[in-house]
C-alpha cells in the first residue's frame, strides 16, 4: 500500500534561524546545566509575510522554544543574549525562573523594555543565546515523612524536630528547655 502526502507550499515552514554552534555544558555538582547557542536570525523568505515586526516575533518565539526543548517545567531557567559582532552592546537577560513560567509576554516585556531604553541591540547580527537550567528536586525529600492530613499527635512521634509542650504558662520557656534537653540527650 503506497501513500501520498500532498504538500502545498504555504504548508512548508521555512527557517527562521540559523544555529551557528552550540555548546553543552553539565555541572553535576548543582544539578545544572548550560547550552550556548551561536545564532543568526534570518529575514523573510521570498513570498513569507512581508512585515517586519510578525516576522522577528514569530523568529524570536522558534528560537525560545529550540533553546527550551530540553527543560522540565520544574526546571529553573535563566536567559542571557549577547551581540556576537558588536560586543559594546548590552546584554539582555531574562532572570531565573520555572521554565512553563517563560511566557511569550515575559520574552516580549523584557525585549520591549530594551527597545524603549537607550541600549543599542541590533537584533540581525549573531547572537549568542545562553540558556541556564537547573533541575530541581521533585522527590519532596527523598522518601521522608508526609506530614500532610495527619494529625499533630502522630506527627510528634514520628519526627524529631517537634516538641509537645502541655503547659499552659510560660510554654515557650519550657520548650526551649526541653529541645535543648534533646539536642544533649539528657
Amino acid at each position: 500500500m503506497e501513500r501520498v502526502f500532498e504538500i502545498h507550499e504555504d504548508e512548508i515552514e521555512l527557517p527562521r534561524f540559523t544555529i551557528d554552534g552550540e555548546i553543552n555544558r553539565q555541572y553535576r555538582r548543582f544539578s545544572a546545566e548550560s547550552t550556548q547557542l551561536t545564532v543568526h536570525l534570518l529575514p523573510p523568505h521570498e513570498g513569507q509575510d512581508s512585515n517586519p515586526m510578525s516576522h522577528f516575533i514569530a523568529s524570536v518565539t522558534d528560537l525560545f522554544e529550540y533553546a527550551l526543548r530540553n527543560c522540565d517545567d520544574s526546571d529553573m531557567v535563566g536567559i542571557t543574549i549577547t551581540n556576537g559582532v558588536n560586543v559594546t552592546d548590552k546584554a539582555i537577560g531574562i532572570s531565573f525562573r520555572r521554565n512553563d513560567q517563560i511566557t511569550s509576554e515575559v520574552i516580549w516585556s523584557v525585549l520591549g523594555k530594551v527597545a524603549q531604553s537607550n541600549a543599542r541591540f541590533n537584533a540581525l547580527d549573531k547572537l549568542i543565546m545562553t540558556v541556564h537550567s537547573v533541575k530541581m528536586p521533585m522527590d519532596h525529600g527523598g522518601g521522608g515523612i508526609v506530614a500532610k492530613g495527619r494529625q499533630l499527635e502522630t506527627m510528634v512521634d514520628l519526627k524529631r524536630s517537634i516538641v509537645e509542650v502541655k503547659v499552659e504558662e510560660n510554654c515557650l520557656a519550657h520548650a526551649l528547655i526541653i529541645s535543648i534537653a534533646k539536642l544533649n540527650n539528657d
